[in-house]
């Protein structure tokens, strides 16, 4: 009886240790993040978890994702309490145009003052917005200023009059003007030699940004979203059209975001500026607090490359000088990193050569910086897409919840969810699986709110010696935090470290069972491949 007992709590220990590695536990020490409090976020660093909203959740079975639907799967996201394991663990979100629209995407907007009734209702907006309150989490919603809808009431007024010739009127709201010829293909003809500027579509006409008329306009729509219901900011698009023939585009932001924290003093604000870091370091100077980081995101940026290459010998200095350059901008500055969004091929497209393990890796260099994190709906996940389509619509196509119960949500007329978009599985078959690519996120997450400094750090290089580990020292306030991932997909290393220090978190992305146990042994740090640590220097 006794020979039986033991050999029972033995298989016991051993299936406890395997679950512990599997996921990245130190089991020469036991595991850190078993045992380290959560710091829940009271400030603008966050994880942000961005949602196209037509495709994330149907509560309705209508054939379009909606708020209620959202609501409904709030608690797989964050369930507001720190001490579980079987949320996402996220505390921000971004939902993308959720404002009445002719189209899909909902990026022209037609009444900036209400909710597309594919989407719900206001109420329906309240209640959403109430238990992401609940659960700590944060809710910004996409903001279009540089354009609107042709279907707009004061565009069609404006149009109305500039035909008469008048251009004193509504016609001041937009980039309307009278041309001897055609000023270009950034123009749209009304007739009569007038014409509006249009970067975009015919169908989206660019606002005058530089009338007060429009930034009194701006100024309600602020109002209603942040203070009558309570949104906690905004992610501004097209940053990059917000200069014009008349608008200086750094001094609108800089005003648009001062009338903003007249109305709350905390809103955040994220822009989108894809051009490149110099202008990205230069609409800073705006005071806007975030921009994303779109130089070292998609296929061909840092992440995925050091991800794919085993090897990131110039990342850290990137970053680091990259991060030198906006803090002298803007000494407030929140750098937001991410990998794909609603306008660039999954990333998990980026990486299928190595697969979930590729997936992973690439999670754990993006999130592991100071700064905000941005996830797209289910890259947590590793969804992808058909590589072989380049339209919009396939980079938007539905979350996969159930990979045994597809989707029937129609995004833009032309994709339905399919077997190929989740070939590692969706949520729920993955929330029951210790080494998915899921219970990996919900792992990364935890960590990074275990250690608050991760994101309000200072990044600075620590050499590793060795060009497949990458290596970064992250300083904030009295404490210091290393972050080591080797990248190498076969190889273990060893990196000996010049102080001492004590595991904080560590990641396994590797699908090799045989070689899972990052270990500390004084100051010899143990990576296996494809694998993470947090320390702390004591």
């Amino acid at each position: 009886m006794k020979k039986l007992i033991s050999l029972i709590l033995t298989a016991a220990m051993l299936i406890t240790c395997a679950a512990l590695t599997s996921c990245g536990g130190d089991n020469s020490a036991g595991d850190p993040v078993d045992t380290l409090e959560v710091h829940p976020s009271t400030d603008k660093y966050r994880n942000y978890y961005e949602i196209f909203v037509t495709s994330f959740c149907d509560s309705d079975d209508d054939g379009f994702g909606d708020l209620q639907g959202i609501i409904s799967k709030l608690d797989y996201l964050n369930d507001g309490d720190p001490t579980t394991d079987t949320d996402l663990g996220i505390d921000g979100i971004w939902l993308t145009p959720i404002m009445p629209s002719a189209s899909y995407h909902k990026y022209d907007v037609d009444d900036y003052f209400n909710i597309d009734s594919a989407f719900g209702t206001l109420d329906d907006f309240d209640q959403l917005v109430k238990q992401c309150h609940k659960r700590g989490i944060k809710l910004i919603i996409d903001m279009v200023l540089n354009h609107c809808s042709s279907y707009h009431p004061l565009f069609k007024s404006a149009c109305k009059q500039a035909l008469e010739g008048n251009l004193d009127g509504d016609a001041r709201y937009f980039e309307i003007a009278h041309y001897d010829e055609n000023p270009g293909d950034a123009y749209t003809s009304i007739g009569k030699g007038y014409y509006y500027e249009s970067n975009f579509s015919p169908r989206m006409p660019e606002w005058n940004l530089n009338e007060k008329c429009t930034r009194d306009y701006f100024s309600k729509i602020s109002k209603f979203w942040l203070k009558d219901h309570d949104v906690d900011g905004f992610r501004l698009d097209a940053t990059l059209y917000y200069t014009n023939s008349h608008t200086d585009g750094k001094e609108f932001l800089k005003w648009f975001y001062s009338d903003a924290k007249k109305i709350k003093s905390d809103v955040y604000m994220v822009g989108e500026e894809w051009s490149g870091n110099a202008d990205i370091i230069d609409m800073y100077e705006s005071g806007a607090d975030s921009f994303f980081s779109f130089n070292f995101a998609g296929p061909s940026g840092g992440f995925m490359e050091a991800a794919r290459n085993g090897s990131a010998p110039a990342l850290v200095s990137q970053l680091k000088r990259y991060e030198e350059y906006t803090k002298q901008s803007n000494s407030d500055a929140i750098n937001c990193y991410f990998l794909s969004n609603h306008d660039q091929i999954r990333s998990a497209n980026y990486i299928s050569g190595v697969g979930a393990s590729g997936v992973k890796m690439a999670a754990a260099l993006y999130m592991l910086l100071p700064g905000n994190s941005f996830i797209y709906y289910g890259e947590e996940l590793g969804l992808s897409q058909d590589g072989s389509q380049n339209a919009d619509e396939y980079k938007r196509e539905p979350m996969i919840w159930d990979s045994e119960k597809l989707p029937e949500i129609n995004v833009g007329g032309v994709t339905k969810a399919d077997e190929s978009q989740c070939k590692y599985g969706g949520a729920k078959q993955q929330s029951e699986d210790s080494g998915s690519i899921l219970s990996f996120y919900r792992r990364l997450i935890k960590i990074k709110n275990q250690n608050p400094e991760i994101a309000r750090g200072t990044i600075d290089e620590n050499e590793s010696g060795d060009d497949s580990v990458m290596s970064c020292k992250l300083t904030s306030g009295d404490t210091t935090l290393l972050v080591y991932h080797n990248l190498s997909q076969e190889e273990e290393r060893t990196v000996e470290l010049s102080g001492d220090a004590e595991l904080r978190g560590t990641l396994i992305a590797s699908d090799n069972a045989e070689n899972n146990s990052v270990s500390l042994d004084g100051k010899s740090l143990k990576l296996p491949a494809y694998s993470t640590a947090v320390l702390k220097l004591k």
